[in-house]
């Protein structure tokens, strides 16, 4: 055991805080710090009474050892808390066994379901997720990237907030294999998994039309982004196709604060020849859309793009066109995984469906 060490402690006591001296007990593993240095295999070799070689053929699993003695091996291993010093492999293998995920808000829902999905491929092939904001901001983006390639990841799943990646051009071609999720890359060559953003509006819309409704509103996302984009597209192109002209106050895009998106609905729903329906752009703008409807006096149809949580739980629930967040970051990880296998050459455009969910508040008649 080792020699008892006075230690100060702030306890609190009804006046406010007093110090007081107490003592605990170190071990001489750690003189003079509190963390002390890491055990080496040169620890556990003299712990187990073996040599450094016979110590990194059990840590390493390779054969050449006797039963007895990698029991004694590990006995020491454990006692020690040695952890194998994986840095060591990668300037040997030149792999680091580690990839990296960039998305747009850690707070989102939607991320949810996709980085788990990341990191179960990643799993699979004995490799660690290591994964940030960007905050929809293009500096940050880069520069979070660019730490991830500085810390030697193998390769990098990217939502991307910018709209220009030749920055990337140099780790590409030092092999850090790159796949692009929910959004294209901008001026480079990647591959790329989106859903069919364009499509899923569309059909949106022409459930709206279907019902009866064409005073249709839409209020989405800022439109430099390219899900935006292709969702105000679909909204176009339905209202098109059913010989529909968009009124001017009919459309509304810019940031998803709430007071920017609540100001946007209540100035549709205002005025002689209101909306009778709302299509919003993504799951942020459609739970600021529902606290407005539910504030006014007639019922007016809604569609969202992205599923929320609780959505069948509304009266009436809220019609939506959902993605499958968790298929995209699967088939994102995977390609990625194939890219660092090799069995990939040509980049590719992979689109998933989405789906169209049916609960009420889509269904609604006009109320005029």
């Amino acid at each position: 055991m080792g020699p008892r060490i006075p230690v100060t402690v702030t306890v609190a006591d009804r006046t406010g805080h007093r110090i007081v001296p107490e003592t605990t007990r170190r071990t001489d593993r750690f003189p003079g710090s509190r963390y002390g240095n890491r055990p080496t295999m040169k620890d556990v070799a003299a712990r187990a009474g073996v040599g450094l070689k016979t110590v990194s053929r059990v840590v390493n699993g390779e054969p050449g050892v006797t039963p007895e003695t990698e029991r004694r091996v590990q006995e020491a291993i454990d006692a020690l808390g040695f952890r194998r010093n994986d840095s060591a492999r990668v300037l040997r293998k030149g792999r680091t066994a580690s990839i990296g995920l960039v998305l747009e808000d850690l707070a989102d829902p939607f991320y949810g379901p996709l980085s788990r999905a990341v990191e179960e491929v990643a799993r699979a092939h004995g490799a660690l997720l290591i994964n940030g904001s960007s905050a929809e901001d293009a500096d940050r983006e880069q520069e979070l990237v660019l730490a991830l390639c500085a810390r030697r990841v193998d390769g990098l799943v990217v939502i991307p907030a910018g709209d220009d990646h030749r920055y990337l051009e140099p780790e590409l071609k030092a092999g850090v294999a790159t796949v692009f999720v929910d959004r294209p890359a901008g001026h480079i060559d990647a591959d790329v998994v989106v859903s069919d953003n364009f499509g899923g509006a569309r059909d949106a819309v022409r459930h709206l039309i279907a019902h009866g409704h064409r005073r249709i509103g839409f209020i989405g996302d800022m439109p430099r982004i390219h899900t935006a984009a292709e969702r105000l597209r679909g909204y176009r192109t339905a209202m098109e196709d059913a010989g529909i002209p968009v009124a001017d106050g009919w459309m509304s895009l810019g940031v998803t604060d709430p007071e920017r998106v609540r100001q946007a609905a209540r100035e549709m729903l205002a005025g002689p020849e209101p909306v009778t329906a709302i299509f919003t752009g993504n799951n942020r703008v459609t739970v600021t859309v529902i606290r407005v409807l539910a504030e006014h006096a007639r019922p007016v149809a809604l569609v969202g793009f992205d599923d929320i949580e609780l959505a069948d739980l509304l009266q009436p629930g809220v019609t939506v066109v959902a993605q499958d967040a968790a298929a995209l970051g699967r088939t994102a990880a995977e390609r990625l995984f194939r890219q660092l296998d090799g069995t990939l050459i040509a980049p590719e455009r992979i689109e998933l469906p989405t789906r169209l969910i049916t609960r009420g508040s889509g269904e609604l008649p006009p109320a005029d």
